[in-house]
């Protein structure tokens, strides 16, 4: 057990009623997880207040109350810290609770609107390749060295970021590669954190549903730099206009990165193919097995991070000659009959765009580009005529269909979709609500040597229709109907 006042450093204290030299068992904010001598936070939540549930978590056995608002009745017996936010005080709570692991290594964090996926689990593999001990937190999975954990959150709450950072102290962890949102910087769940070095991808359409103005959205992102300390790196790609926003008021060591301007890192694509990138990174030319200026952005980003972290130059371009992508972003197969299924997570306008110019570069015009696209429910609806209007005017043939439509019904999601559909586009354009249906016709339709993107899912192993998870792989989905096509 630990005692009270032990994890109250750095919390900012309003009153506190009661002693904080008593025993704790552990912090939660979850009414429902709490037991004897617990810490219960309040929380003030989008969808619930925690401070509704302080009785509940007392007569459950907390002892110890943090709120940003006292309650009427005063519990004898129980102590109740007031604090200015309750999200801030959670995760400098947690950071001390479990002994600040973040200071044990070298937490890098990712962020931006695109990118942070392939660049945290591509950093994990070079340094594992490289021989060390590797942490990954992700929208993907967790990974403590070689333990794989489920991810359910891009940024997952301060509770679940120090009890994992904590394990990786105890693996013998030396670096871990974080992607941090923007839900995540806002609700400062990055509080108390140590950061060595933050990344910045880039910066478009995204999380509207969220943040009120796409201004709020950049300040937010922007916010995590400006918290970084002075022994800390700030890489960011100089070629998004949003790039040296980031580094205004940063303390940290300031690095860029770009395709097309004067950077510290500087890379030129020589060749792209369906079978990799050849890029010139400042003087070094290197093959690549991933593909697309996005991917050579990524990886460009990944190479100067790795070089900042101390690692070789030659060294790191031969690992990165060996990483391999990572699952849902543009994971393709080929079938028997010549057909290309890609499966990307692209889900945002900007993402869409990459992933079809990427291929419409690679194709030769003699193969048909078949799109299927959906978009997510109960999410930034302002997106999605947007999203449509992108793959009908850069694809021979669309299908919109389902996502993950959520609470709402995925009919009035298409027909926002459909907005967005121009005249000219209109007899390219299938709606079918069905993904599976979806999928299977866009297998139909497609012959020889054409290109089937299905996008907006990448890595997901599900739908998600009205509250229940049900089992959807969108590779796993395409892999079958084409192999039946060669039947």
């Amino acid at each position: 057990m630990i005692i009270l006042k032990e994890i109250l450093y750095k919390v900012a204290i309003e009153v506190v009623k009661g002693s904080t030299d008593i025993a704790i068992e552990k912090i939660e904010f979850d009414s429902r997880k709490i037991q004897e001598n617990d810490v219960f936070v309040a929380i003030r939540g989008t969808i619930s207040n925690g401070h509704d549930f302080i009785e509940k978590a007392i007569n459950l056995g907390a002892t110890v109350i943090v709120c940003d608002t006292l309650p009427e009745i005063i519990v004898s017996g129980i102590t109740y810290v007031q604090v200015k936010d309750t999200n801030t005080a959670l995760a400098f709570l947690a950071s001390n609770f479990y002994g600040n692991p973040s200071n044990n290594l070298k937490l890098i964090g990712i962020t931006g609107t695109n990118g942070k996926t392939t660049i945290a689990s591509l950093l994990y593999q070079l340094f594992k390749k490289a021989g060390y001990k590797v942490g990954l937190l992700s929208t993907v999975k967790i990974l403590v060295d070689d333990q794989e954990y489920k991810a359910t959150h891009t940024t997952p709450d301060s509770l679940t970021i120090n009890h994992y950072l904590a394990e990786m102290n105890t693996a013998g962890v030396e670096y871990c590669f974080m992607e941090v949102s923007s839900h995540g910087i806002h609700q400062k769940r990055t509080e108390g954190l140590h950061f060595a070095a933050g990344i910045f991808t880039n910066l478009s359409h995204d999380h509207l549903d969220y943040h009120p103005t796409f201004a709020e959205y950049r300040d937010v992102k922007k916010s995590f730099f400006d918290h970084l300390p002075k022994t800390a790196f700030a890489l960011t790609n100089i070629d998004d206009k949003n790039g040296l926003v980031m580094l205004q008021n940063t303390a940290a060591r300031k690095l860029t990165y770009a395709l097309k301007s004067y950077a510290d890192y500087k890379a030129q694509i020589l060749e792209n193919q369906l079978s990799g990138l050849l890029l010139k990174i400042n003087e070094s030319e290197v093959w690549v097995k991933l593909i697309g200026t996005f991917n050579a952005y990524n990886l460009l980003a990944i190479y100067g991070t790795a070089v900042e972290l101390g690692l070789d130059k030659l060294e790191v371009l031969r690992l990165l000659s060996e990483l391999e992508s990572v699952s849902g972003r543009f994971q393709f197969i080929v079938s028997e009959e010549q057909i290309t299924a890609i499966v990307d997570y692209a889900h945002t306008p900007d993402a869409l765009e990459n992933v079809l110019k990427t291929i419409n570069d690679i194709r030769t015009n003699n193969e048909h580009l078949i799109t299927v696209i959906g978009c997510g429910g109960d999410r930034d609806k302002a997106k999605r005529p947007i999203m449509a209007h992108i793959a009908t005017s850069m694809s021979n043939k669309v299908i919109i269909t389902s996502d993950n439509p959520r609470t709402e019904d995925p009919i009035d999601i298409i027909a926002d979709m459909e907005k967005g559909v121009e005249v000219q586009n209109q007899r390219k354009t299938l709606s079918i609500v069905d993904r599976k249906q979806a999928i299977k016709t866009a297998c139909q339709l497609a012959s020889f040597k054409d290109i089937i993107l299905i996008a907006g899912k990448g890595h997901e192993t599900y739908q998600e229709i009205n509250g229940v998870r049900y089992d959807f792989d969108d590779m796993k989905i395409v892999k079958e109907f084409l192999e039946q096509l060669n039947k």
